[in-house]
């Protein structure tokens, strides 16, 4: 109902603004933009095709541009940031976090990279060099270098003495974490504990050592996401081979990196890339769209080339012409739903090798279940169409057949390209349903010319 909720906001949203554009009235435009989160303008923006786009965005407040184009797809971005002045997207530099900044810095002519380092003091642009260093899908580049720590040997009357000092805290924050003097991690403190505890407590009986493990700095940003869900974290710290604090992860990251798996997932299927403006130019994604149109051409032959061996029967019993796509669309869609289980239990870590026999016994016990039963259907159907015993009998063993071998490449085809190093989710869809044409045509095919003629 939320989701709902808010997809209807949504939709409000984009269908005011266009009406007001078509009017030319920039003024409200300009009021209603601004109302919006940083998140908000960035969805908005993205549904907009180009002309519109470029008018929005140079109606959104300077000081949102930066977080705005943090929240926005790789393409839309650069689109963007070609209709701003060097001085513009240093200013939007200047307003993010460290990671927020890391993130964006790749998109950034050279010019205006050297402009945004030059503006940073020397602590900040170690900082960004250092979240730089690490792999792009790793807890290093996900975090953020601003951390607040205590010391182990210090009460609690000095920490806040420190806070008050400081005069602000880094957005998320619900513990400080307390490092040794070479800066190595050693516990967390939560601020409901200091600020219940009495100010003579030293920070040592405070802190929480088991209970809340650093992430490595190499940690793959899919587990960083499983962990937090798993342990409902708003925050993390994260910490190099020597253990010292280099950082910590927020919970508003974590979510943005489960929206991109979701998307990732859900368009990679199709063989898309999620990064892809909705609006980009045809000349720029036909090409890309090609590629996998080219792979389940190729595919498809092979399905023909079953068919065409069986010309002769096809010709003889016209009816088979007539059912044989009923085999193939069941066993295509019995495939997606194991597919789609495979492609999230990986996902999630829940499949590996010590599972994987049970899983595909489970897997072919369902589609005997199904195949029997709605075997008995299509048979009984079929029999009453075309009164037919014998073409009944074949089409309630192909399906059978067919929705056996759909649980089976459901399973195998993401193990397998996981195995040779693919993304799991990546078009797995064109070799399932090449498996479930192939075996369904076959077998339907295959037994007709055994048992009609």
């Amino acid at each position: 109902m939320a989701e709902n909720s808010r997809q209807d906001k949504a939709a409000r949203q984009l269908r005011l603004l266009s009406e007001a554009l078509d009017s030319g009235r920039l003024g409200p435009v300009r009021r209603m933009v601004n109302t919006l989160t940083p998140a908000e303008i960035g969805n908005l923006l993205e549904s907009l095709p180009p002309d519109k786009r470029i008018i929005v965005w140079g109606l959104v407040d300077a000081e949102d541009d930066g977080e705005v184009l943090v929240h926005v797809g790789d393409e839309v971005r650069e689109s963007l940031l070609a209709a701003m002045d060097p001085d513009e997207i240093v200013a939007a530099a200047e307003s993010l976090d460290i990671d927020d900044l890391a993130d964006l810095m790749e998109d950034l002519p050279d010019q205006v990279i050297d402009e945004v380092l030059k503006s940073m003091d020397r602590e900040n642009r170690e900082r960004l060099e250092q979240v730089l260093s690490y792999p792009e899908d790793s807890a290093g580049r996900l975090m953020n270098p601003d951390v607040i720590t205590v010391r182990a040997d210090v009460s609690i009357d000095v920490v806040l003495r420190y806070l008050r000092l400081r005069g602000e805290m880094p957005d998320n924050t619900d513990h400080l974490y307390v490092v040794s003097r070479r800066h190595q991690y050693l516990g967390r403190i939560p601020l409901t504990a200091l600020l219940l505890s009495e100010p003579s407590r030293p920070i040592n009986q405070l802190m929480d050592e088991d209970d809340h493990p650093a992430i490595p700095v190499d940690t793959l940003t899919a587990e960083v996401a499983r962990q937090f869900e798993d342990h409902d974290w708003i925050s993390a710290p994260v910490v190099d081979e020597n253990n010292i604090l280099v950082g910590r992860i927020t919970i508003d990251d974590v979510v943005d990196i489960i929206r991109e798996q979701a998307e990732h997932q859900a368009l990679s299927a199709a063989g898309l890339d999620e990064d892809e403006d909705m609006f980009s130019p045809v000349l720029r994604a036909a090409p890309r769209r090609m590629i996998w149109l080219g792979i389940n051409l190729l595919t498809a032959f092979l399905a023909a080339s079953v068919v065409g061996r069986f010309e002769e029967t096809i010709e003889k019993v016209v009816a088979l012409a007539v059912l044989m796509p009923i085999v193939a669309g069941m066993g295509g869609n019995a495939g997606t739903q194991v597919l789609a289980l495979m492609i999230r239990g990986l996902a999630l870590g829940q499949v590996g090798a010590s599972n994987v026999r049970t899983l595909v016994w489970k897997e072919v016990r369902v589609a005997l279940l199904n195949g029997l039963a709605l075997g008995l259907v299509l048979g009984g159907a079929v029999w009453l169409w075309f009164g037919d015993a014998a073409l009944s009998g074949v089409i309630f063993a192909a399906l059978v057949i067919n929705l056996t071998a759909a649980s089976l490449a459901g399973v195998a085809v993401p193990l397998t390209l996981k195995r040779l190093g693919f993304d799991p989710a990546l078009a797995s869809s064109i070799f399932l349903t090449t498996v479930t044409d192939v075996f369904g045509f076959f077998a339907f095919l295959g037994l007709g010319t055994l048992i009609l003629l």
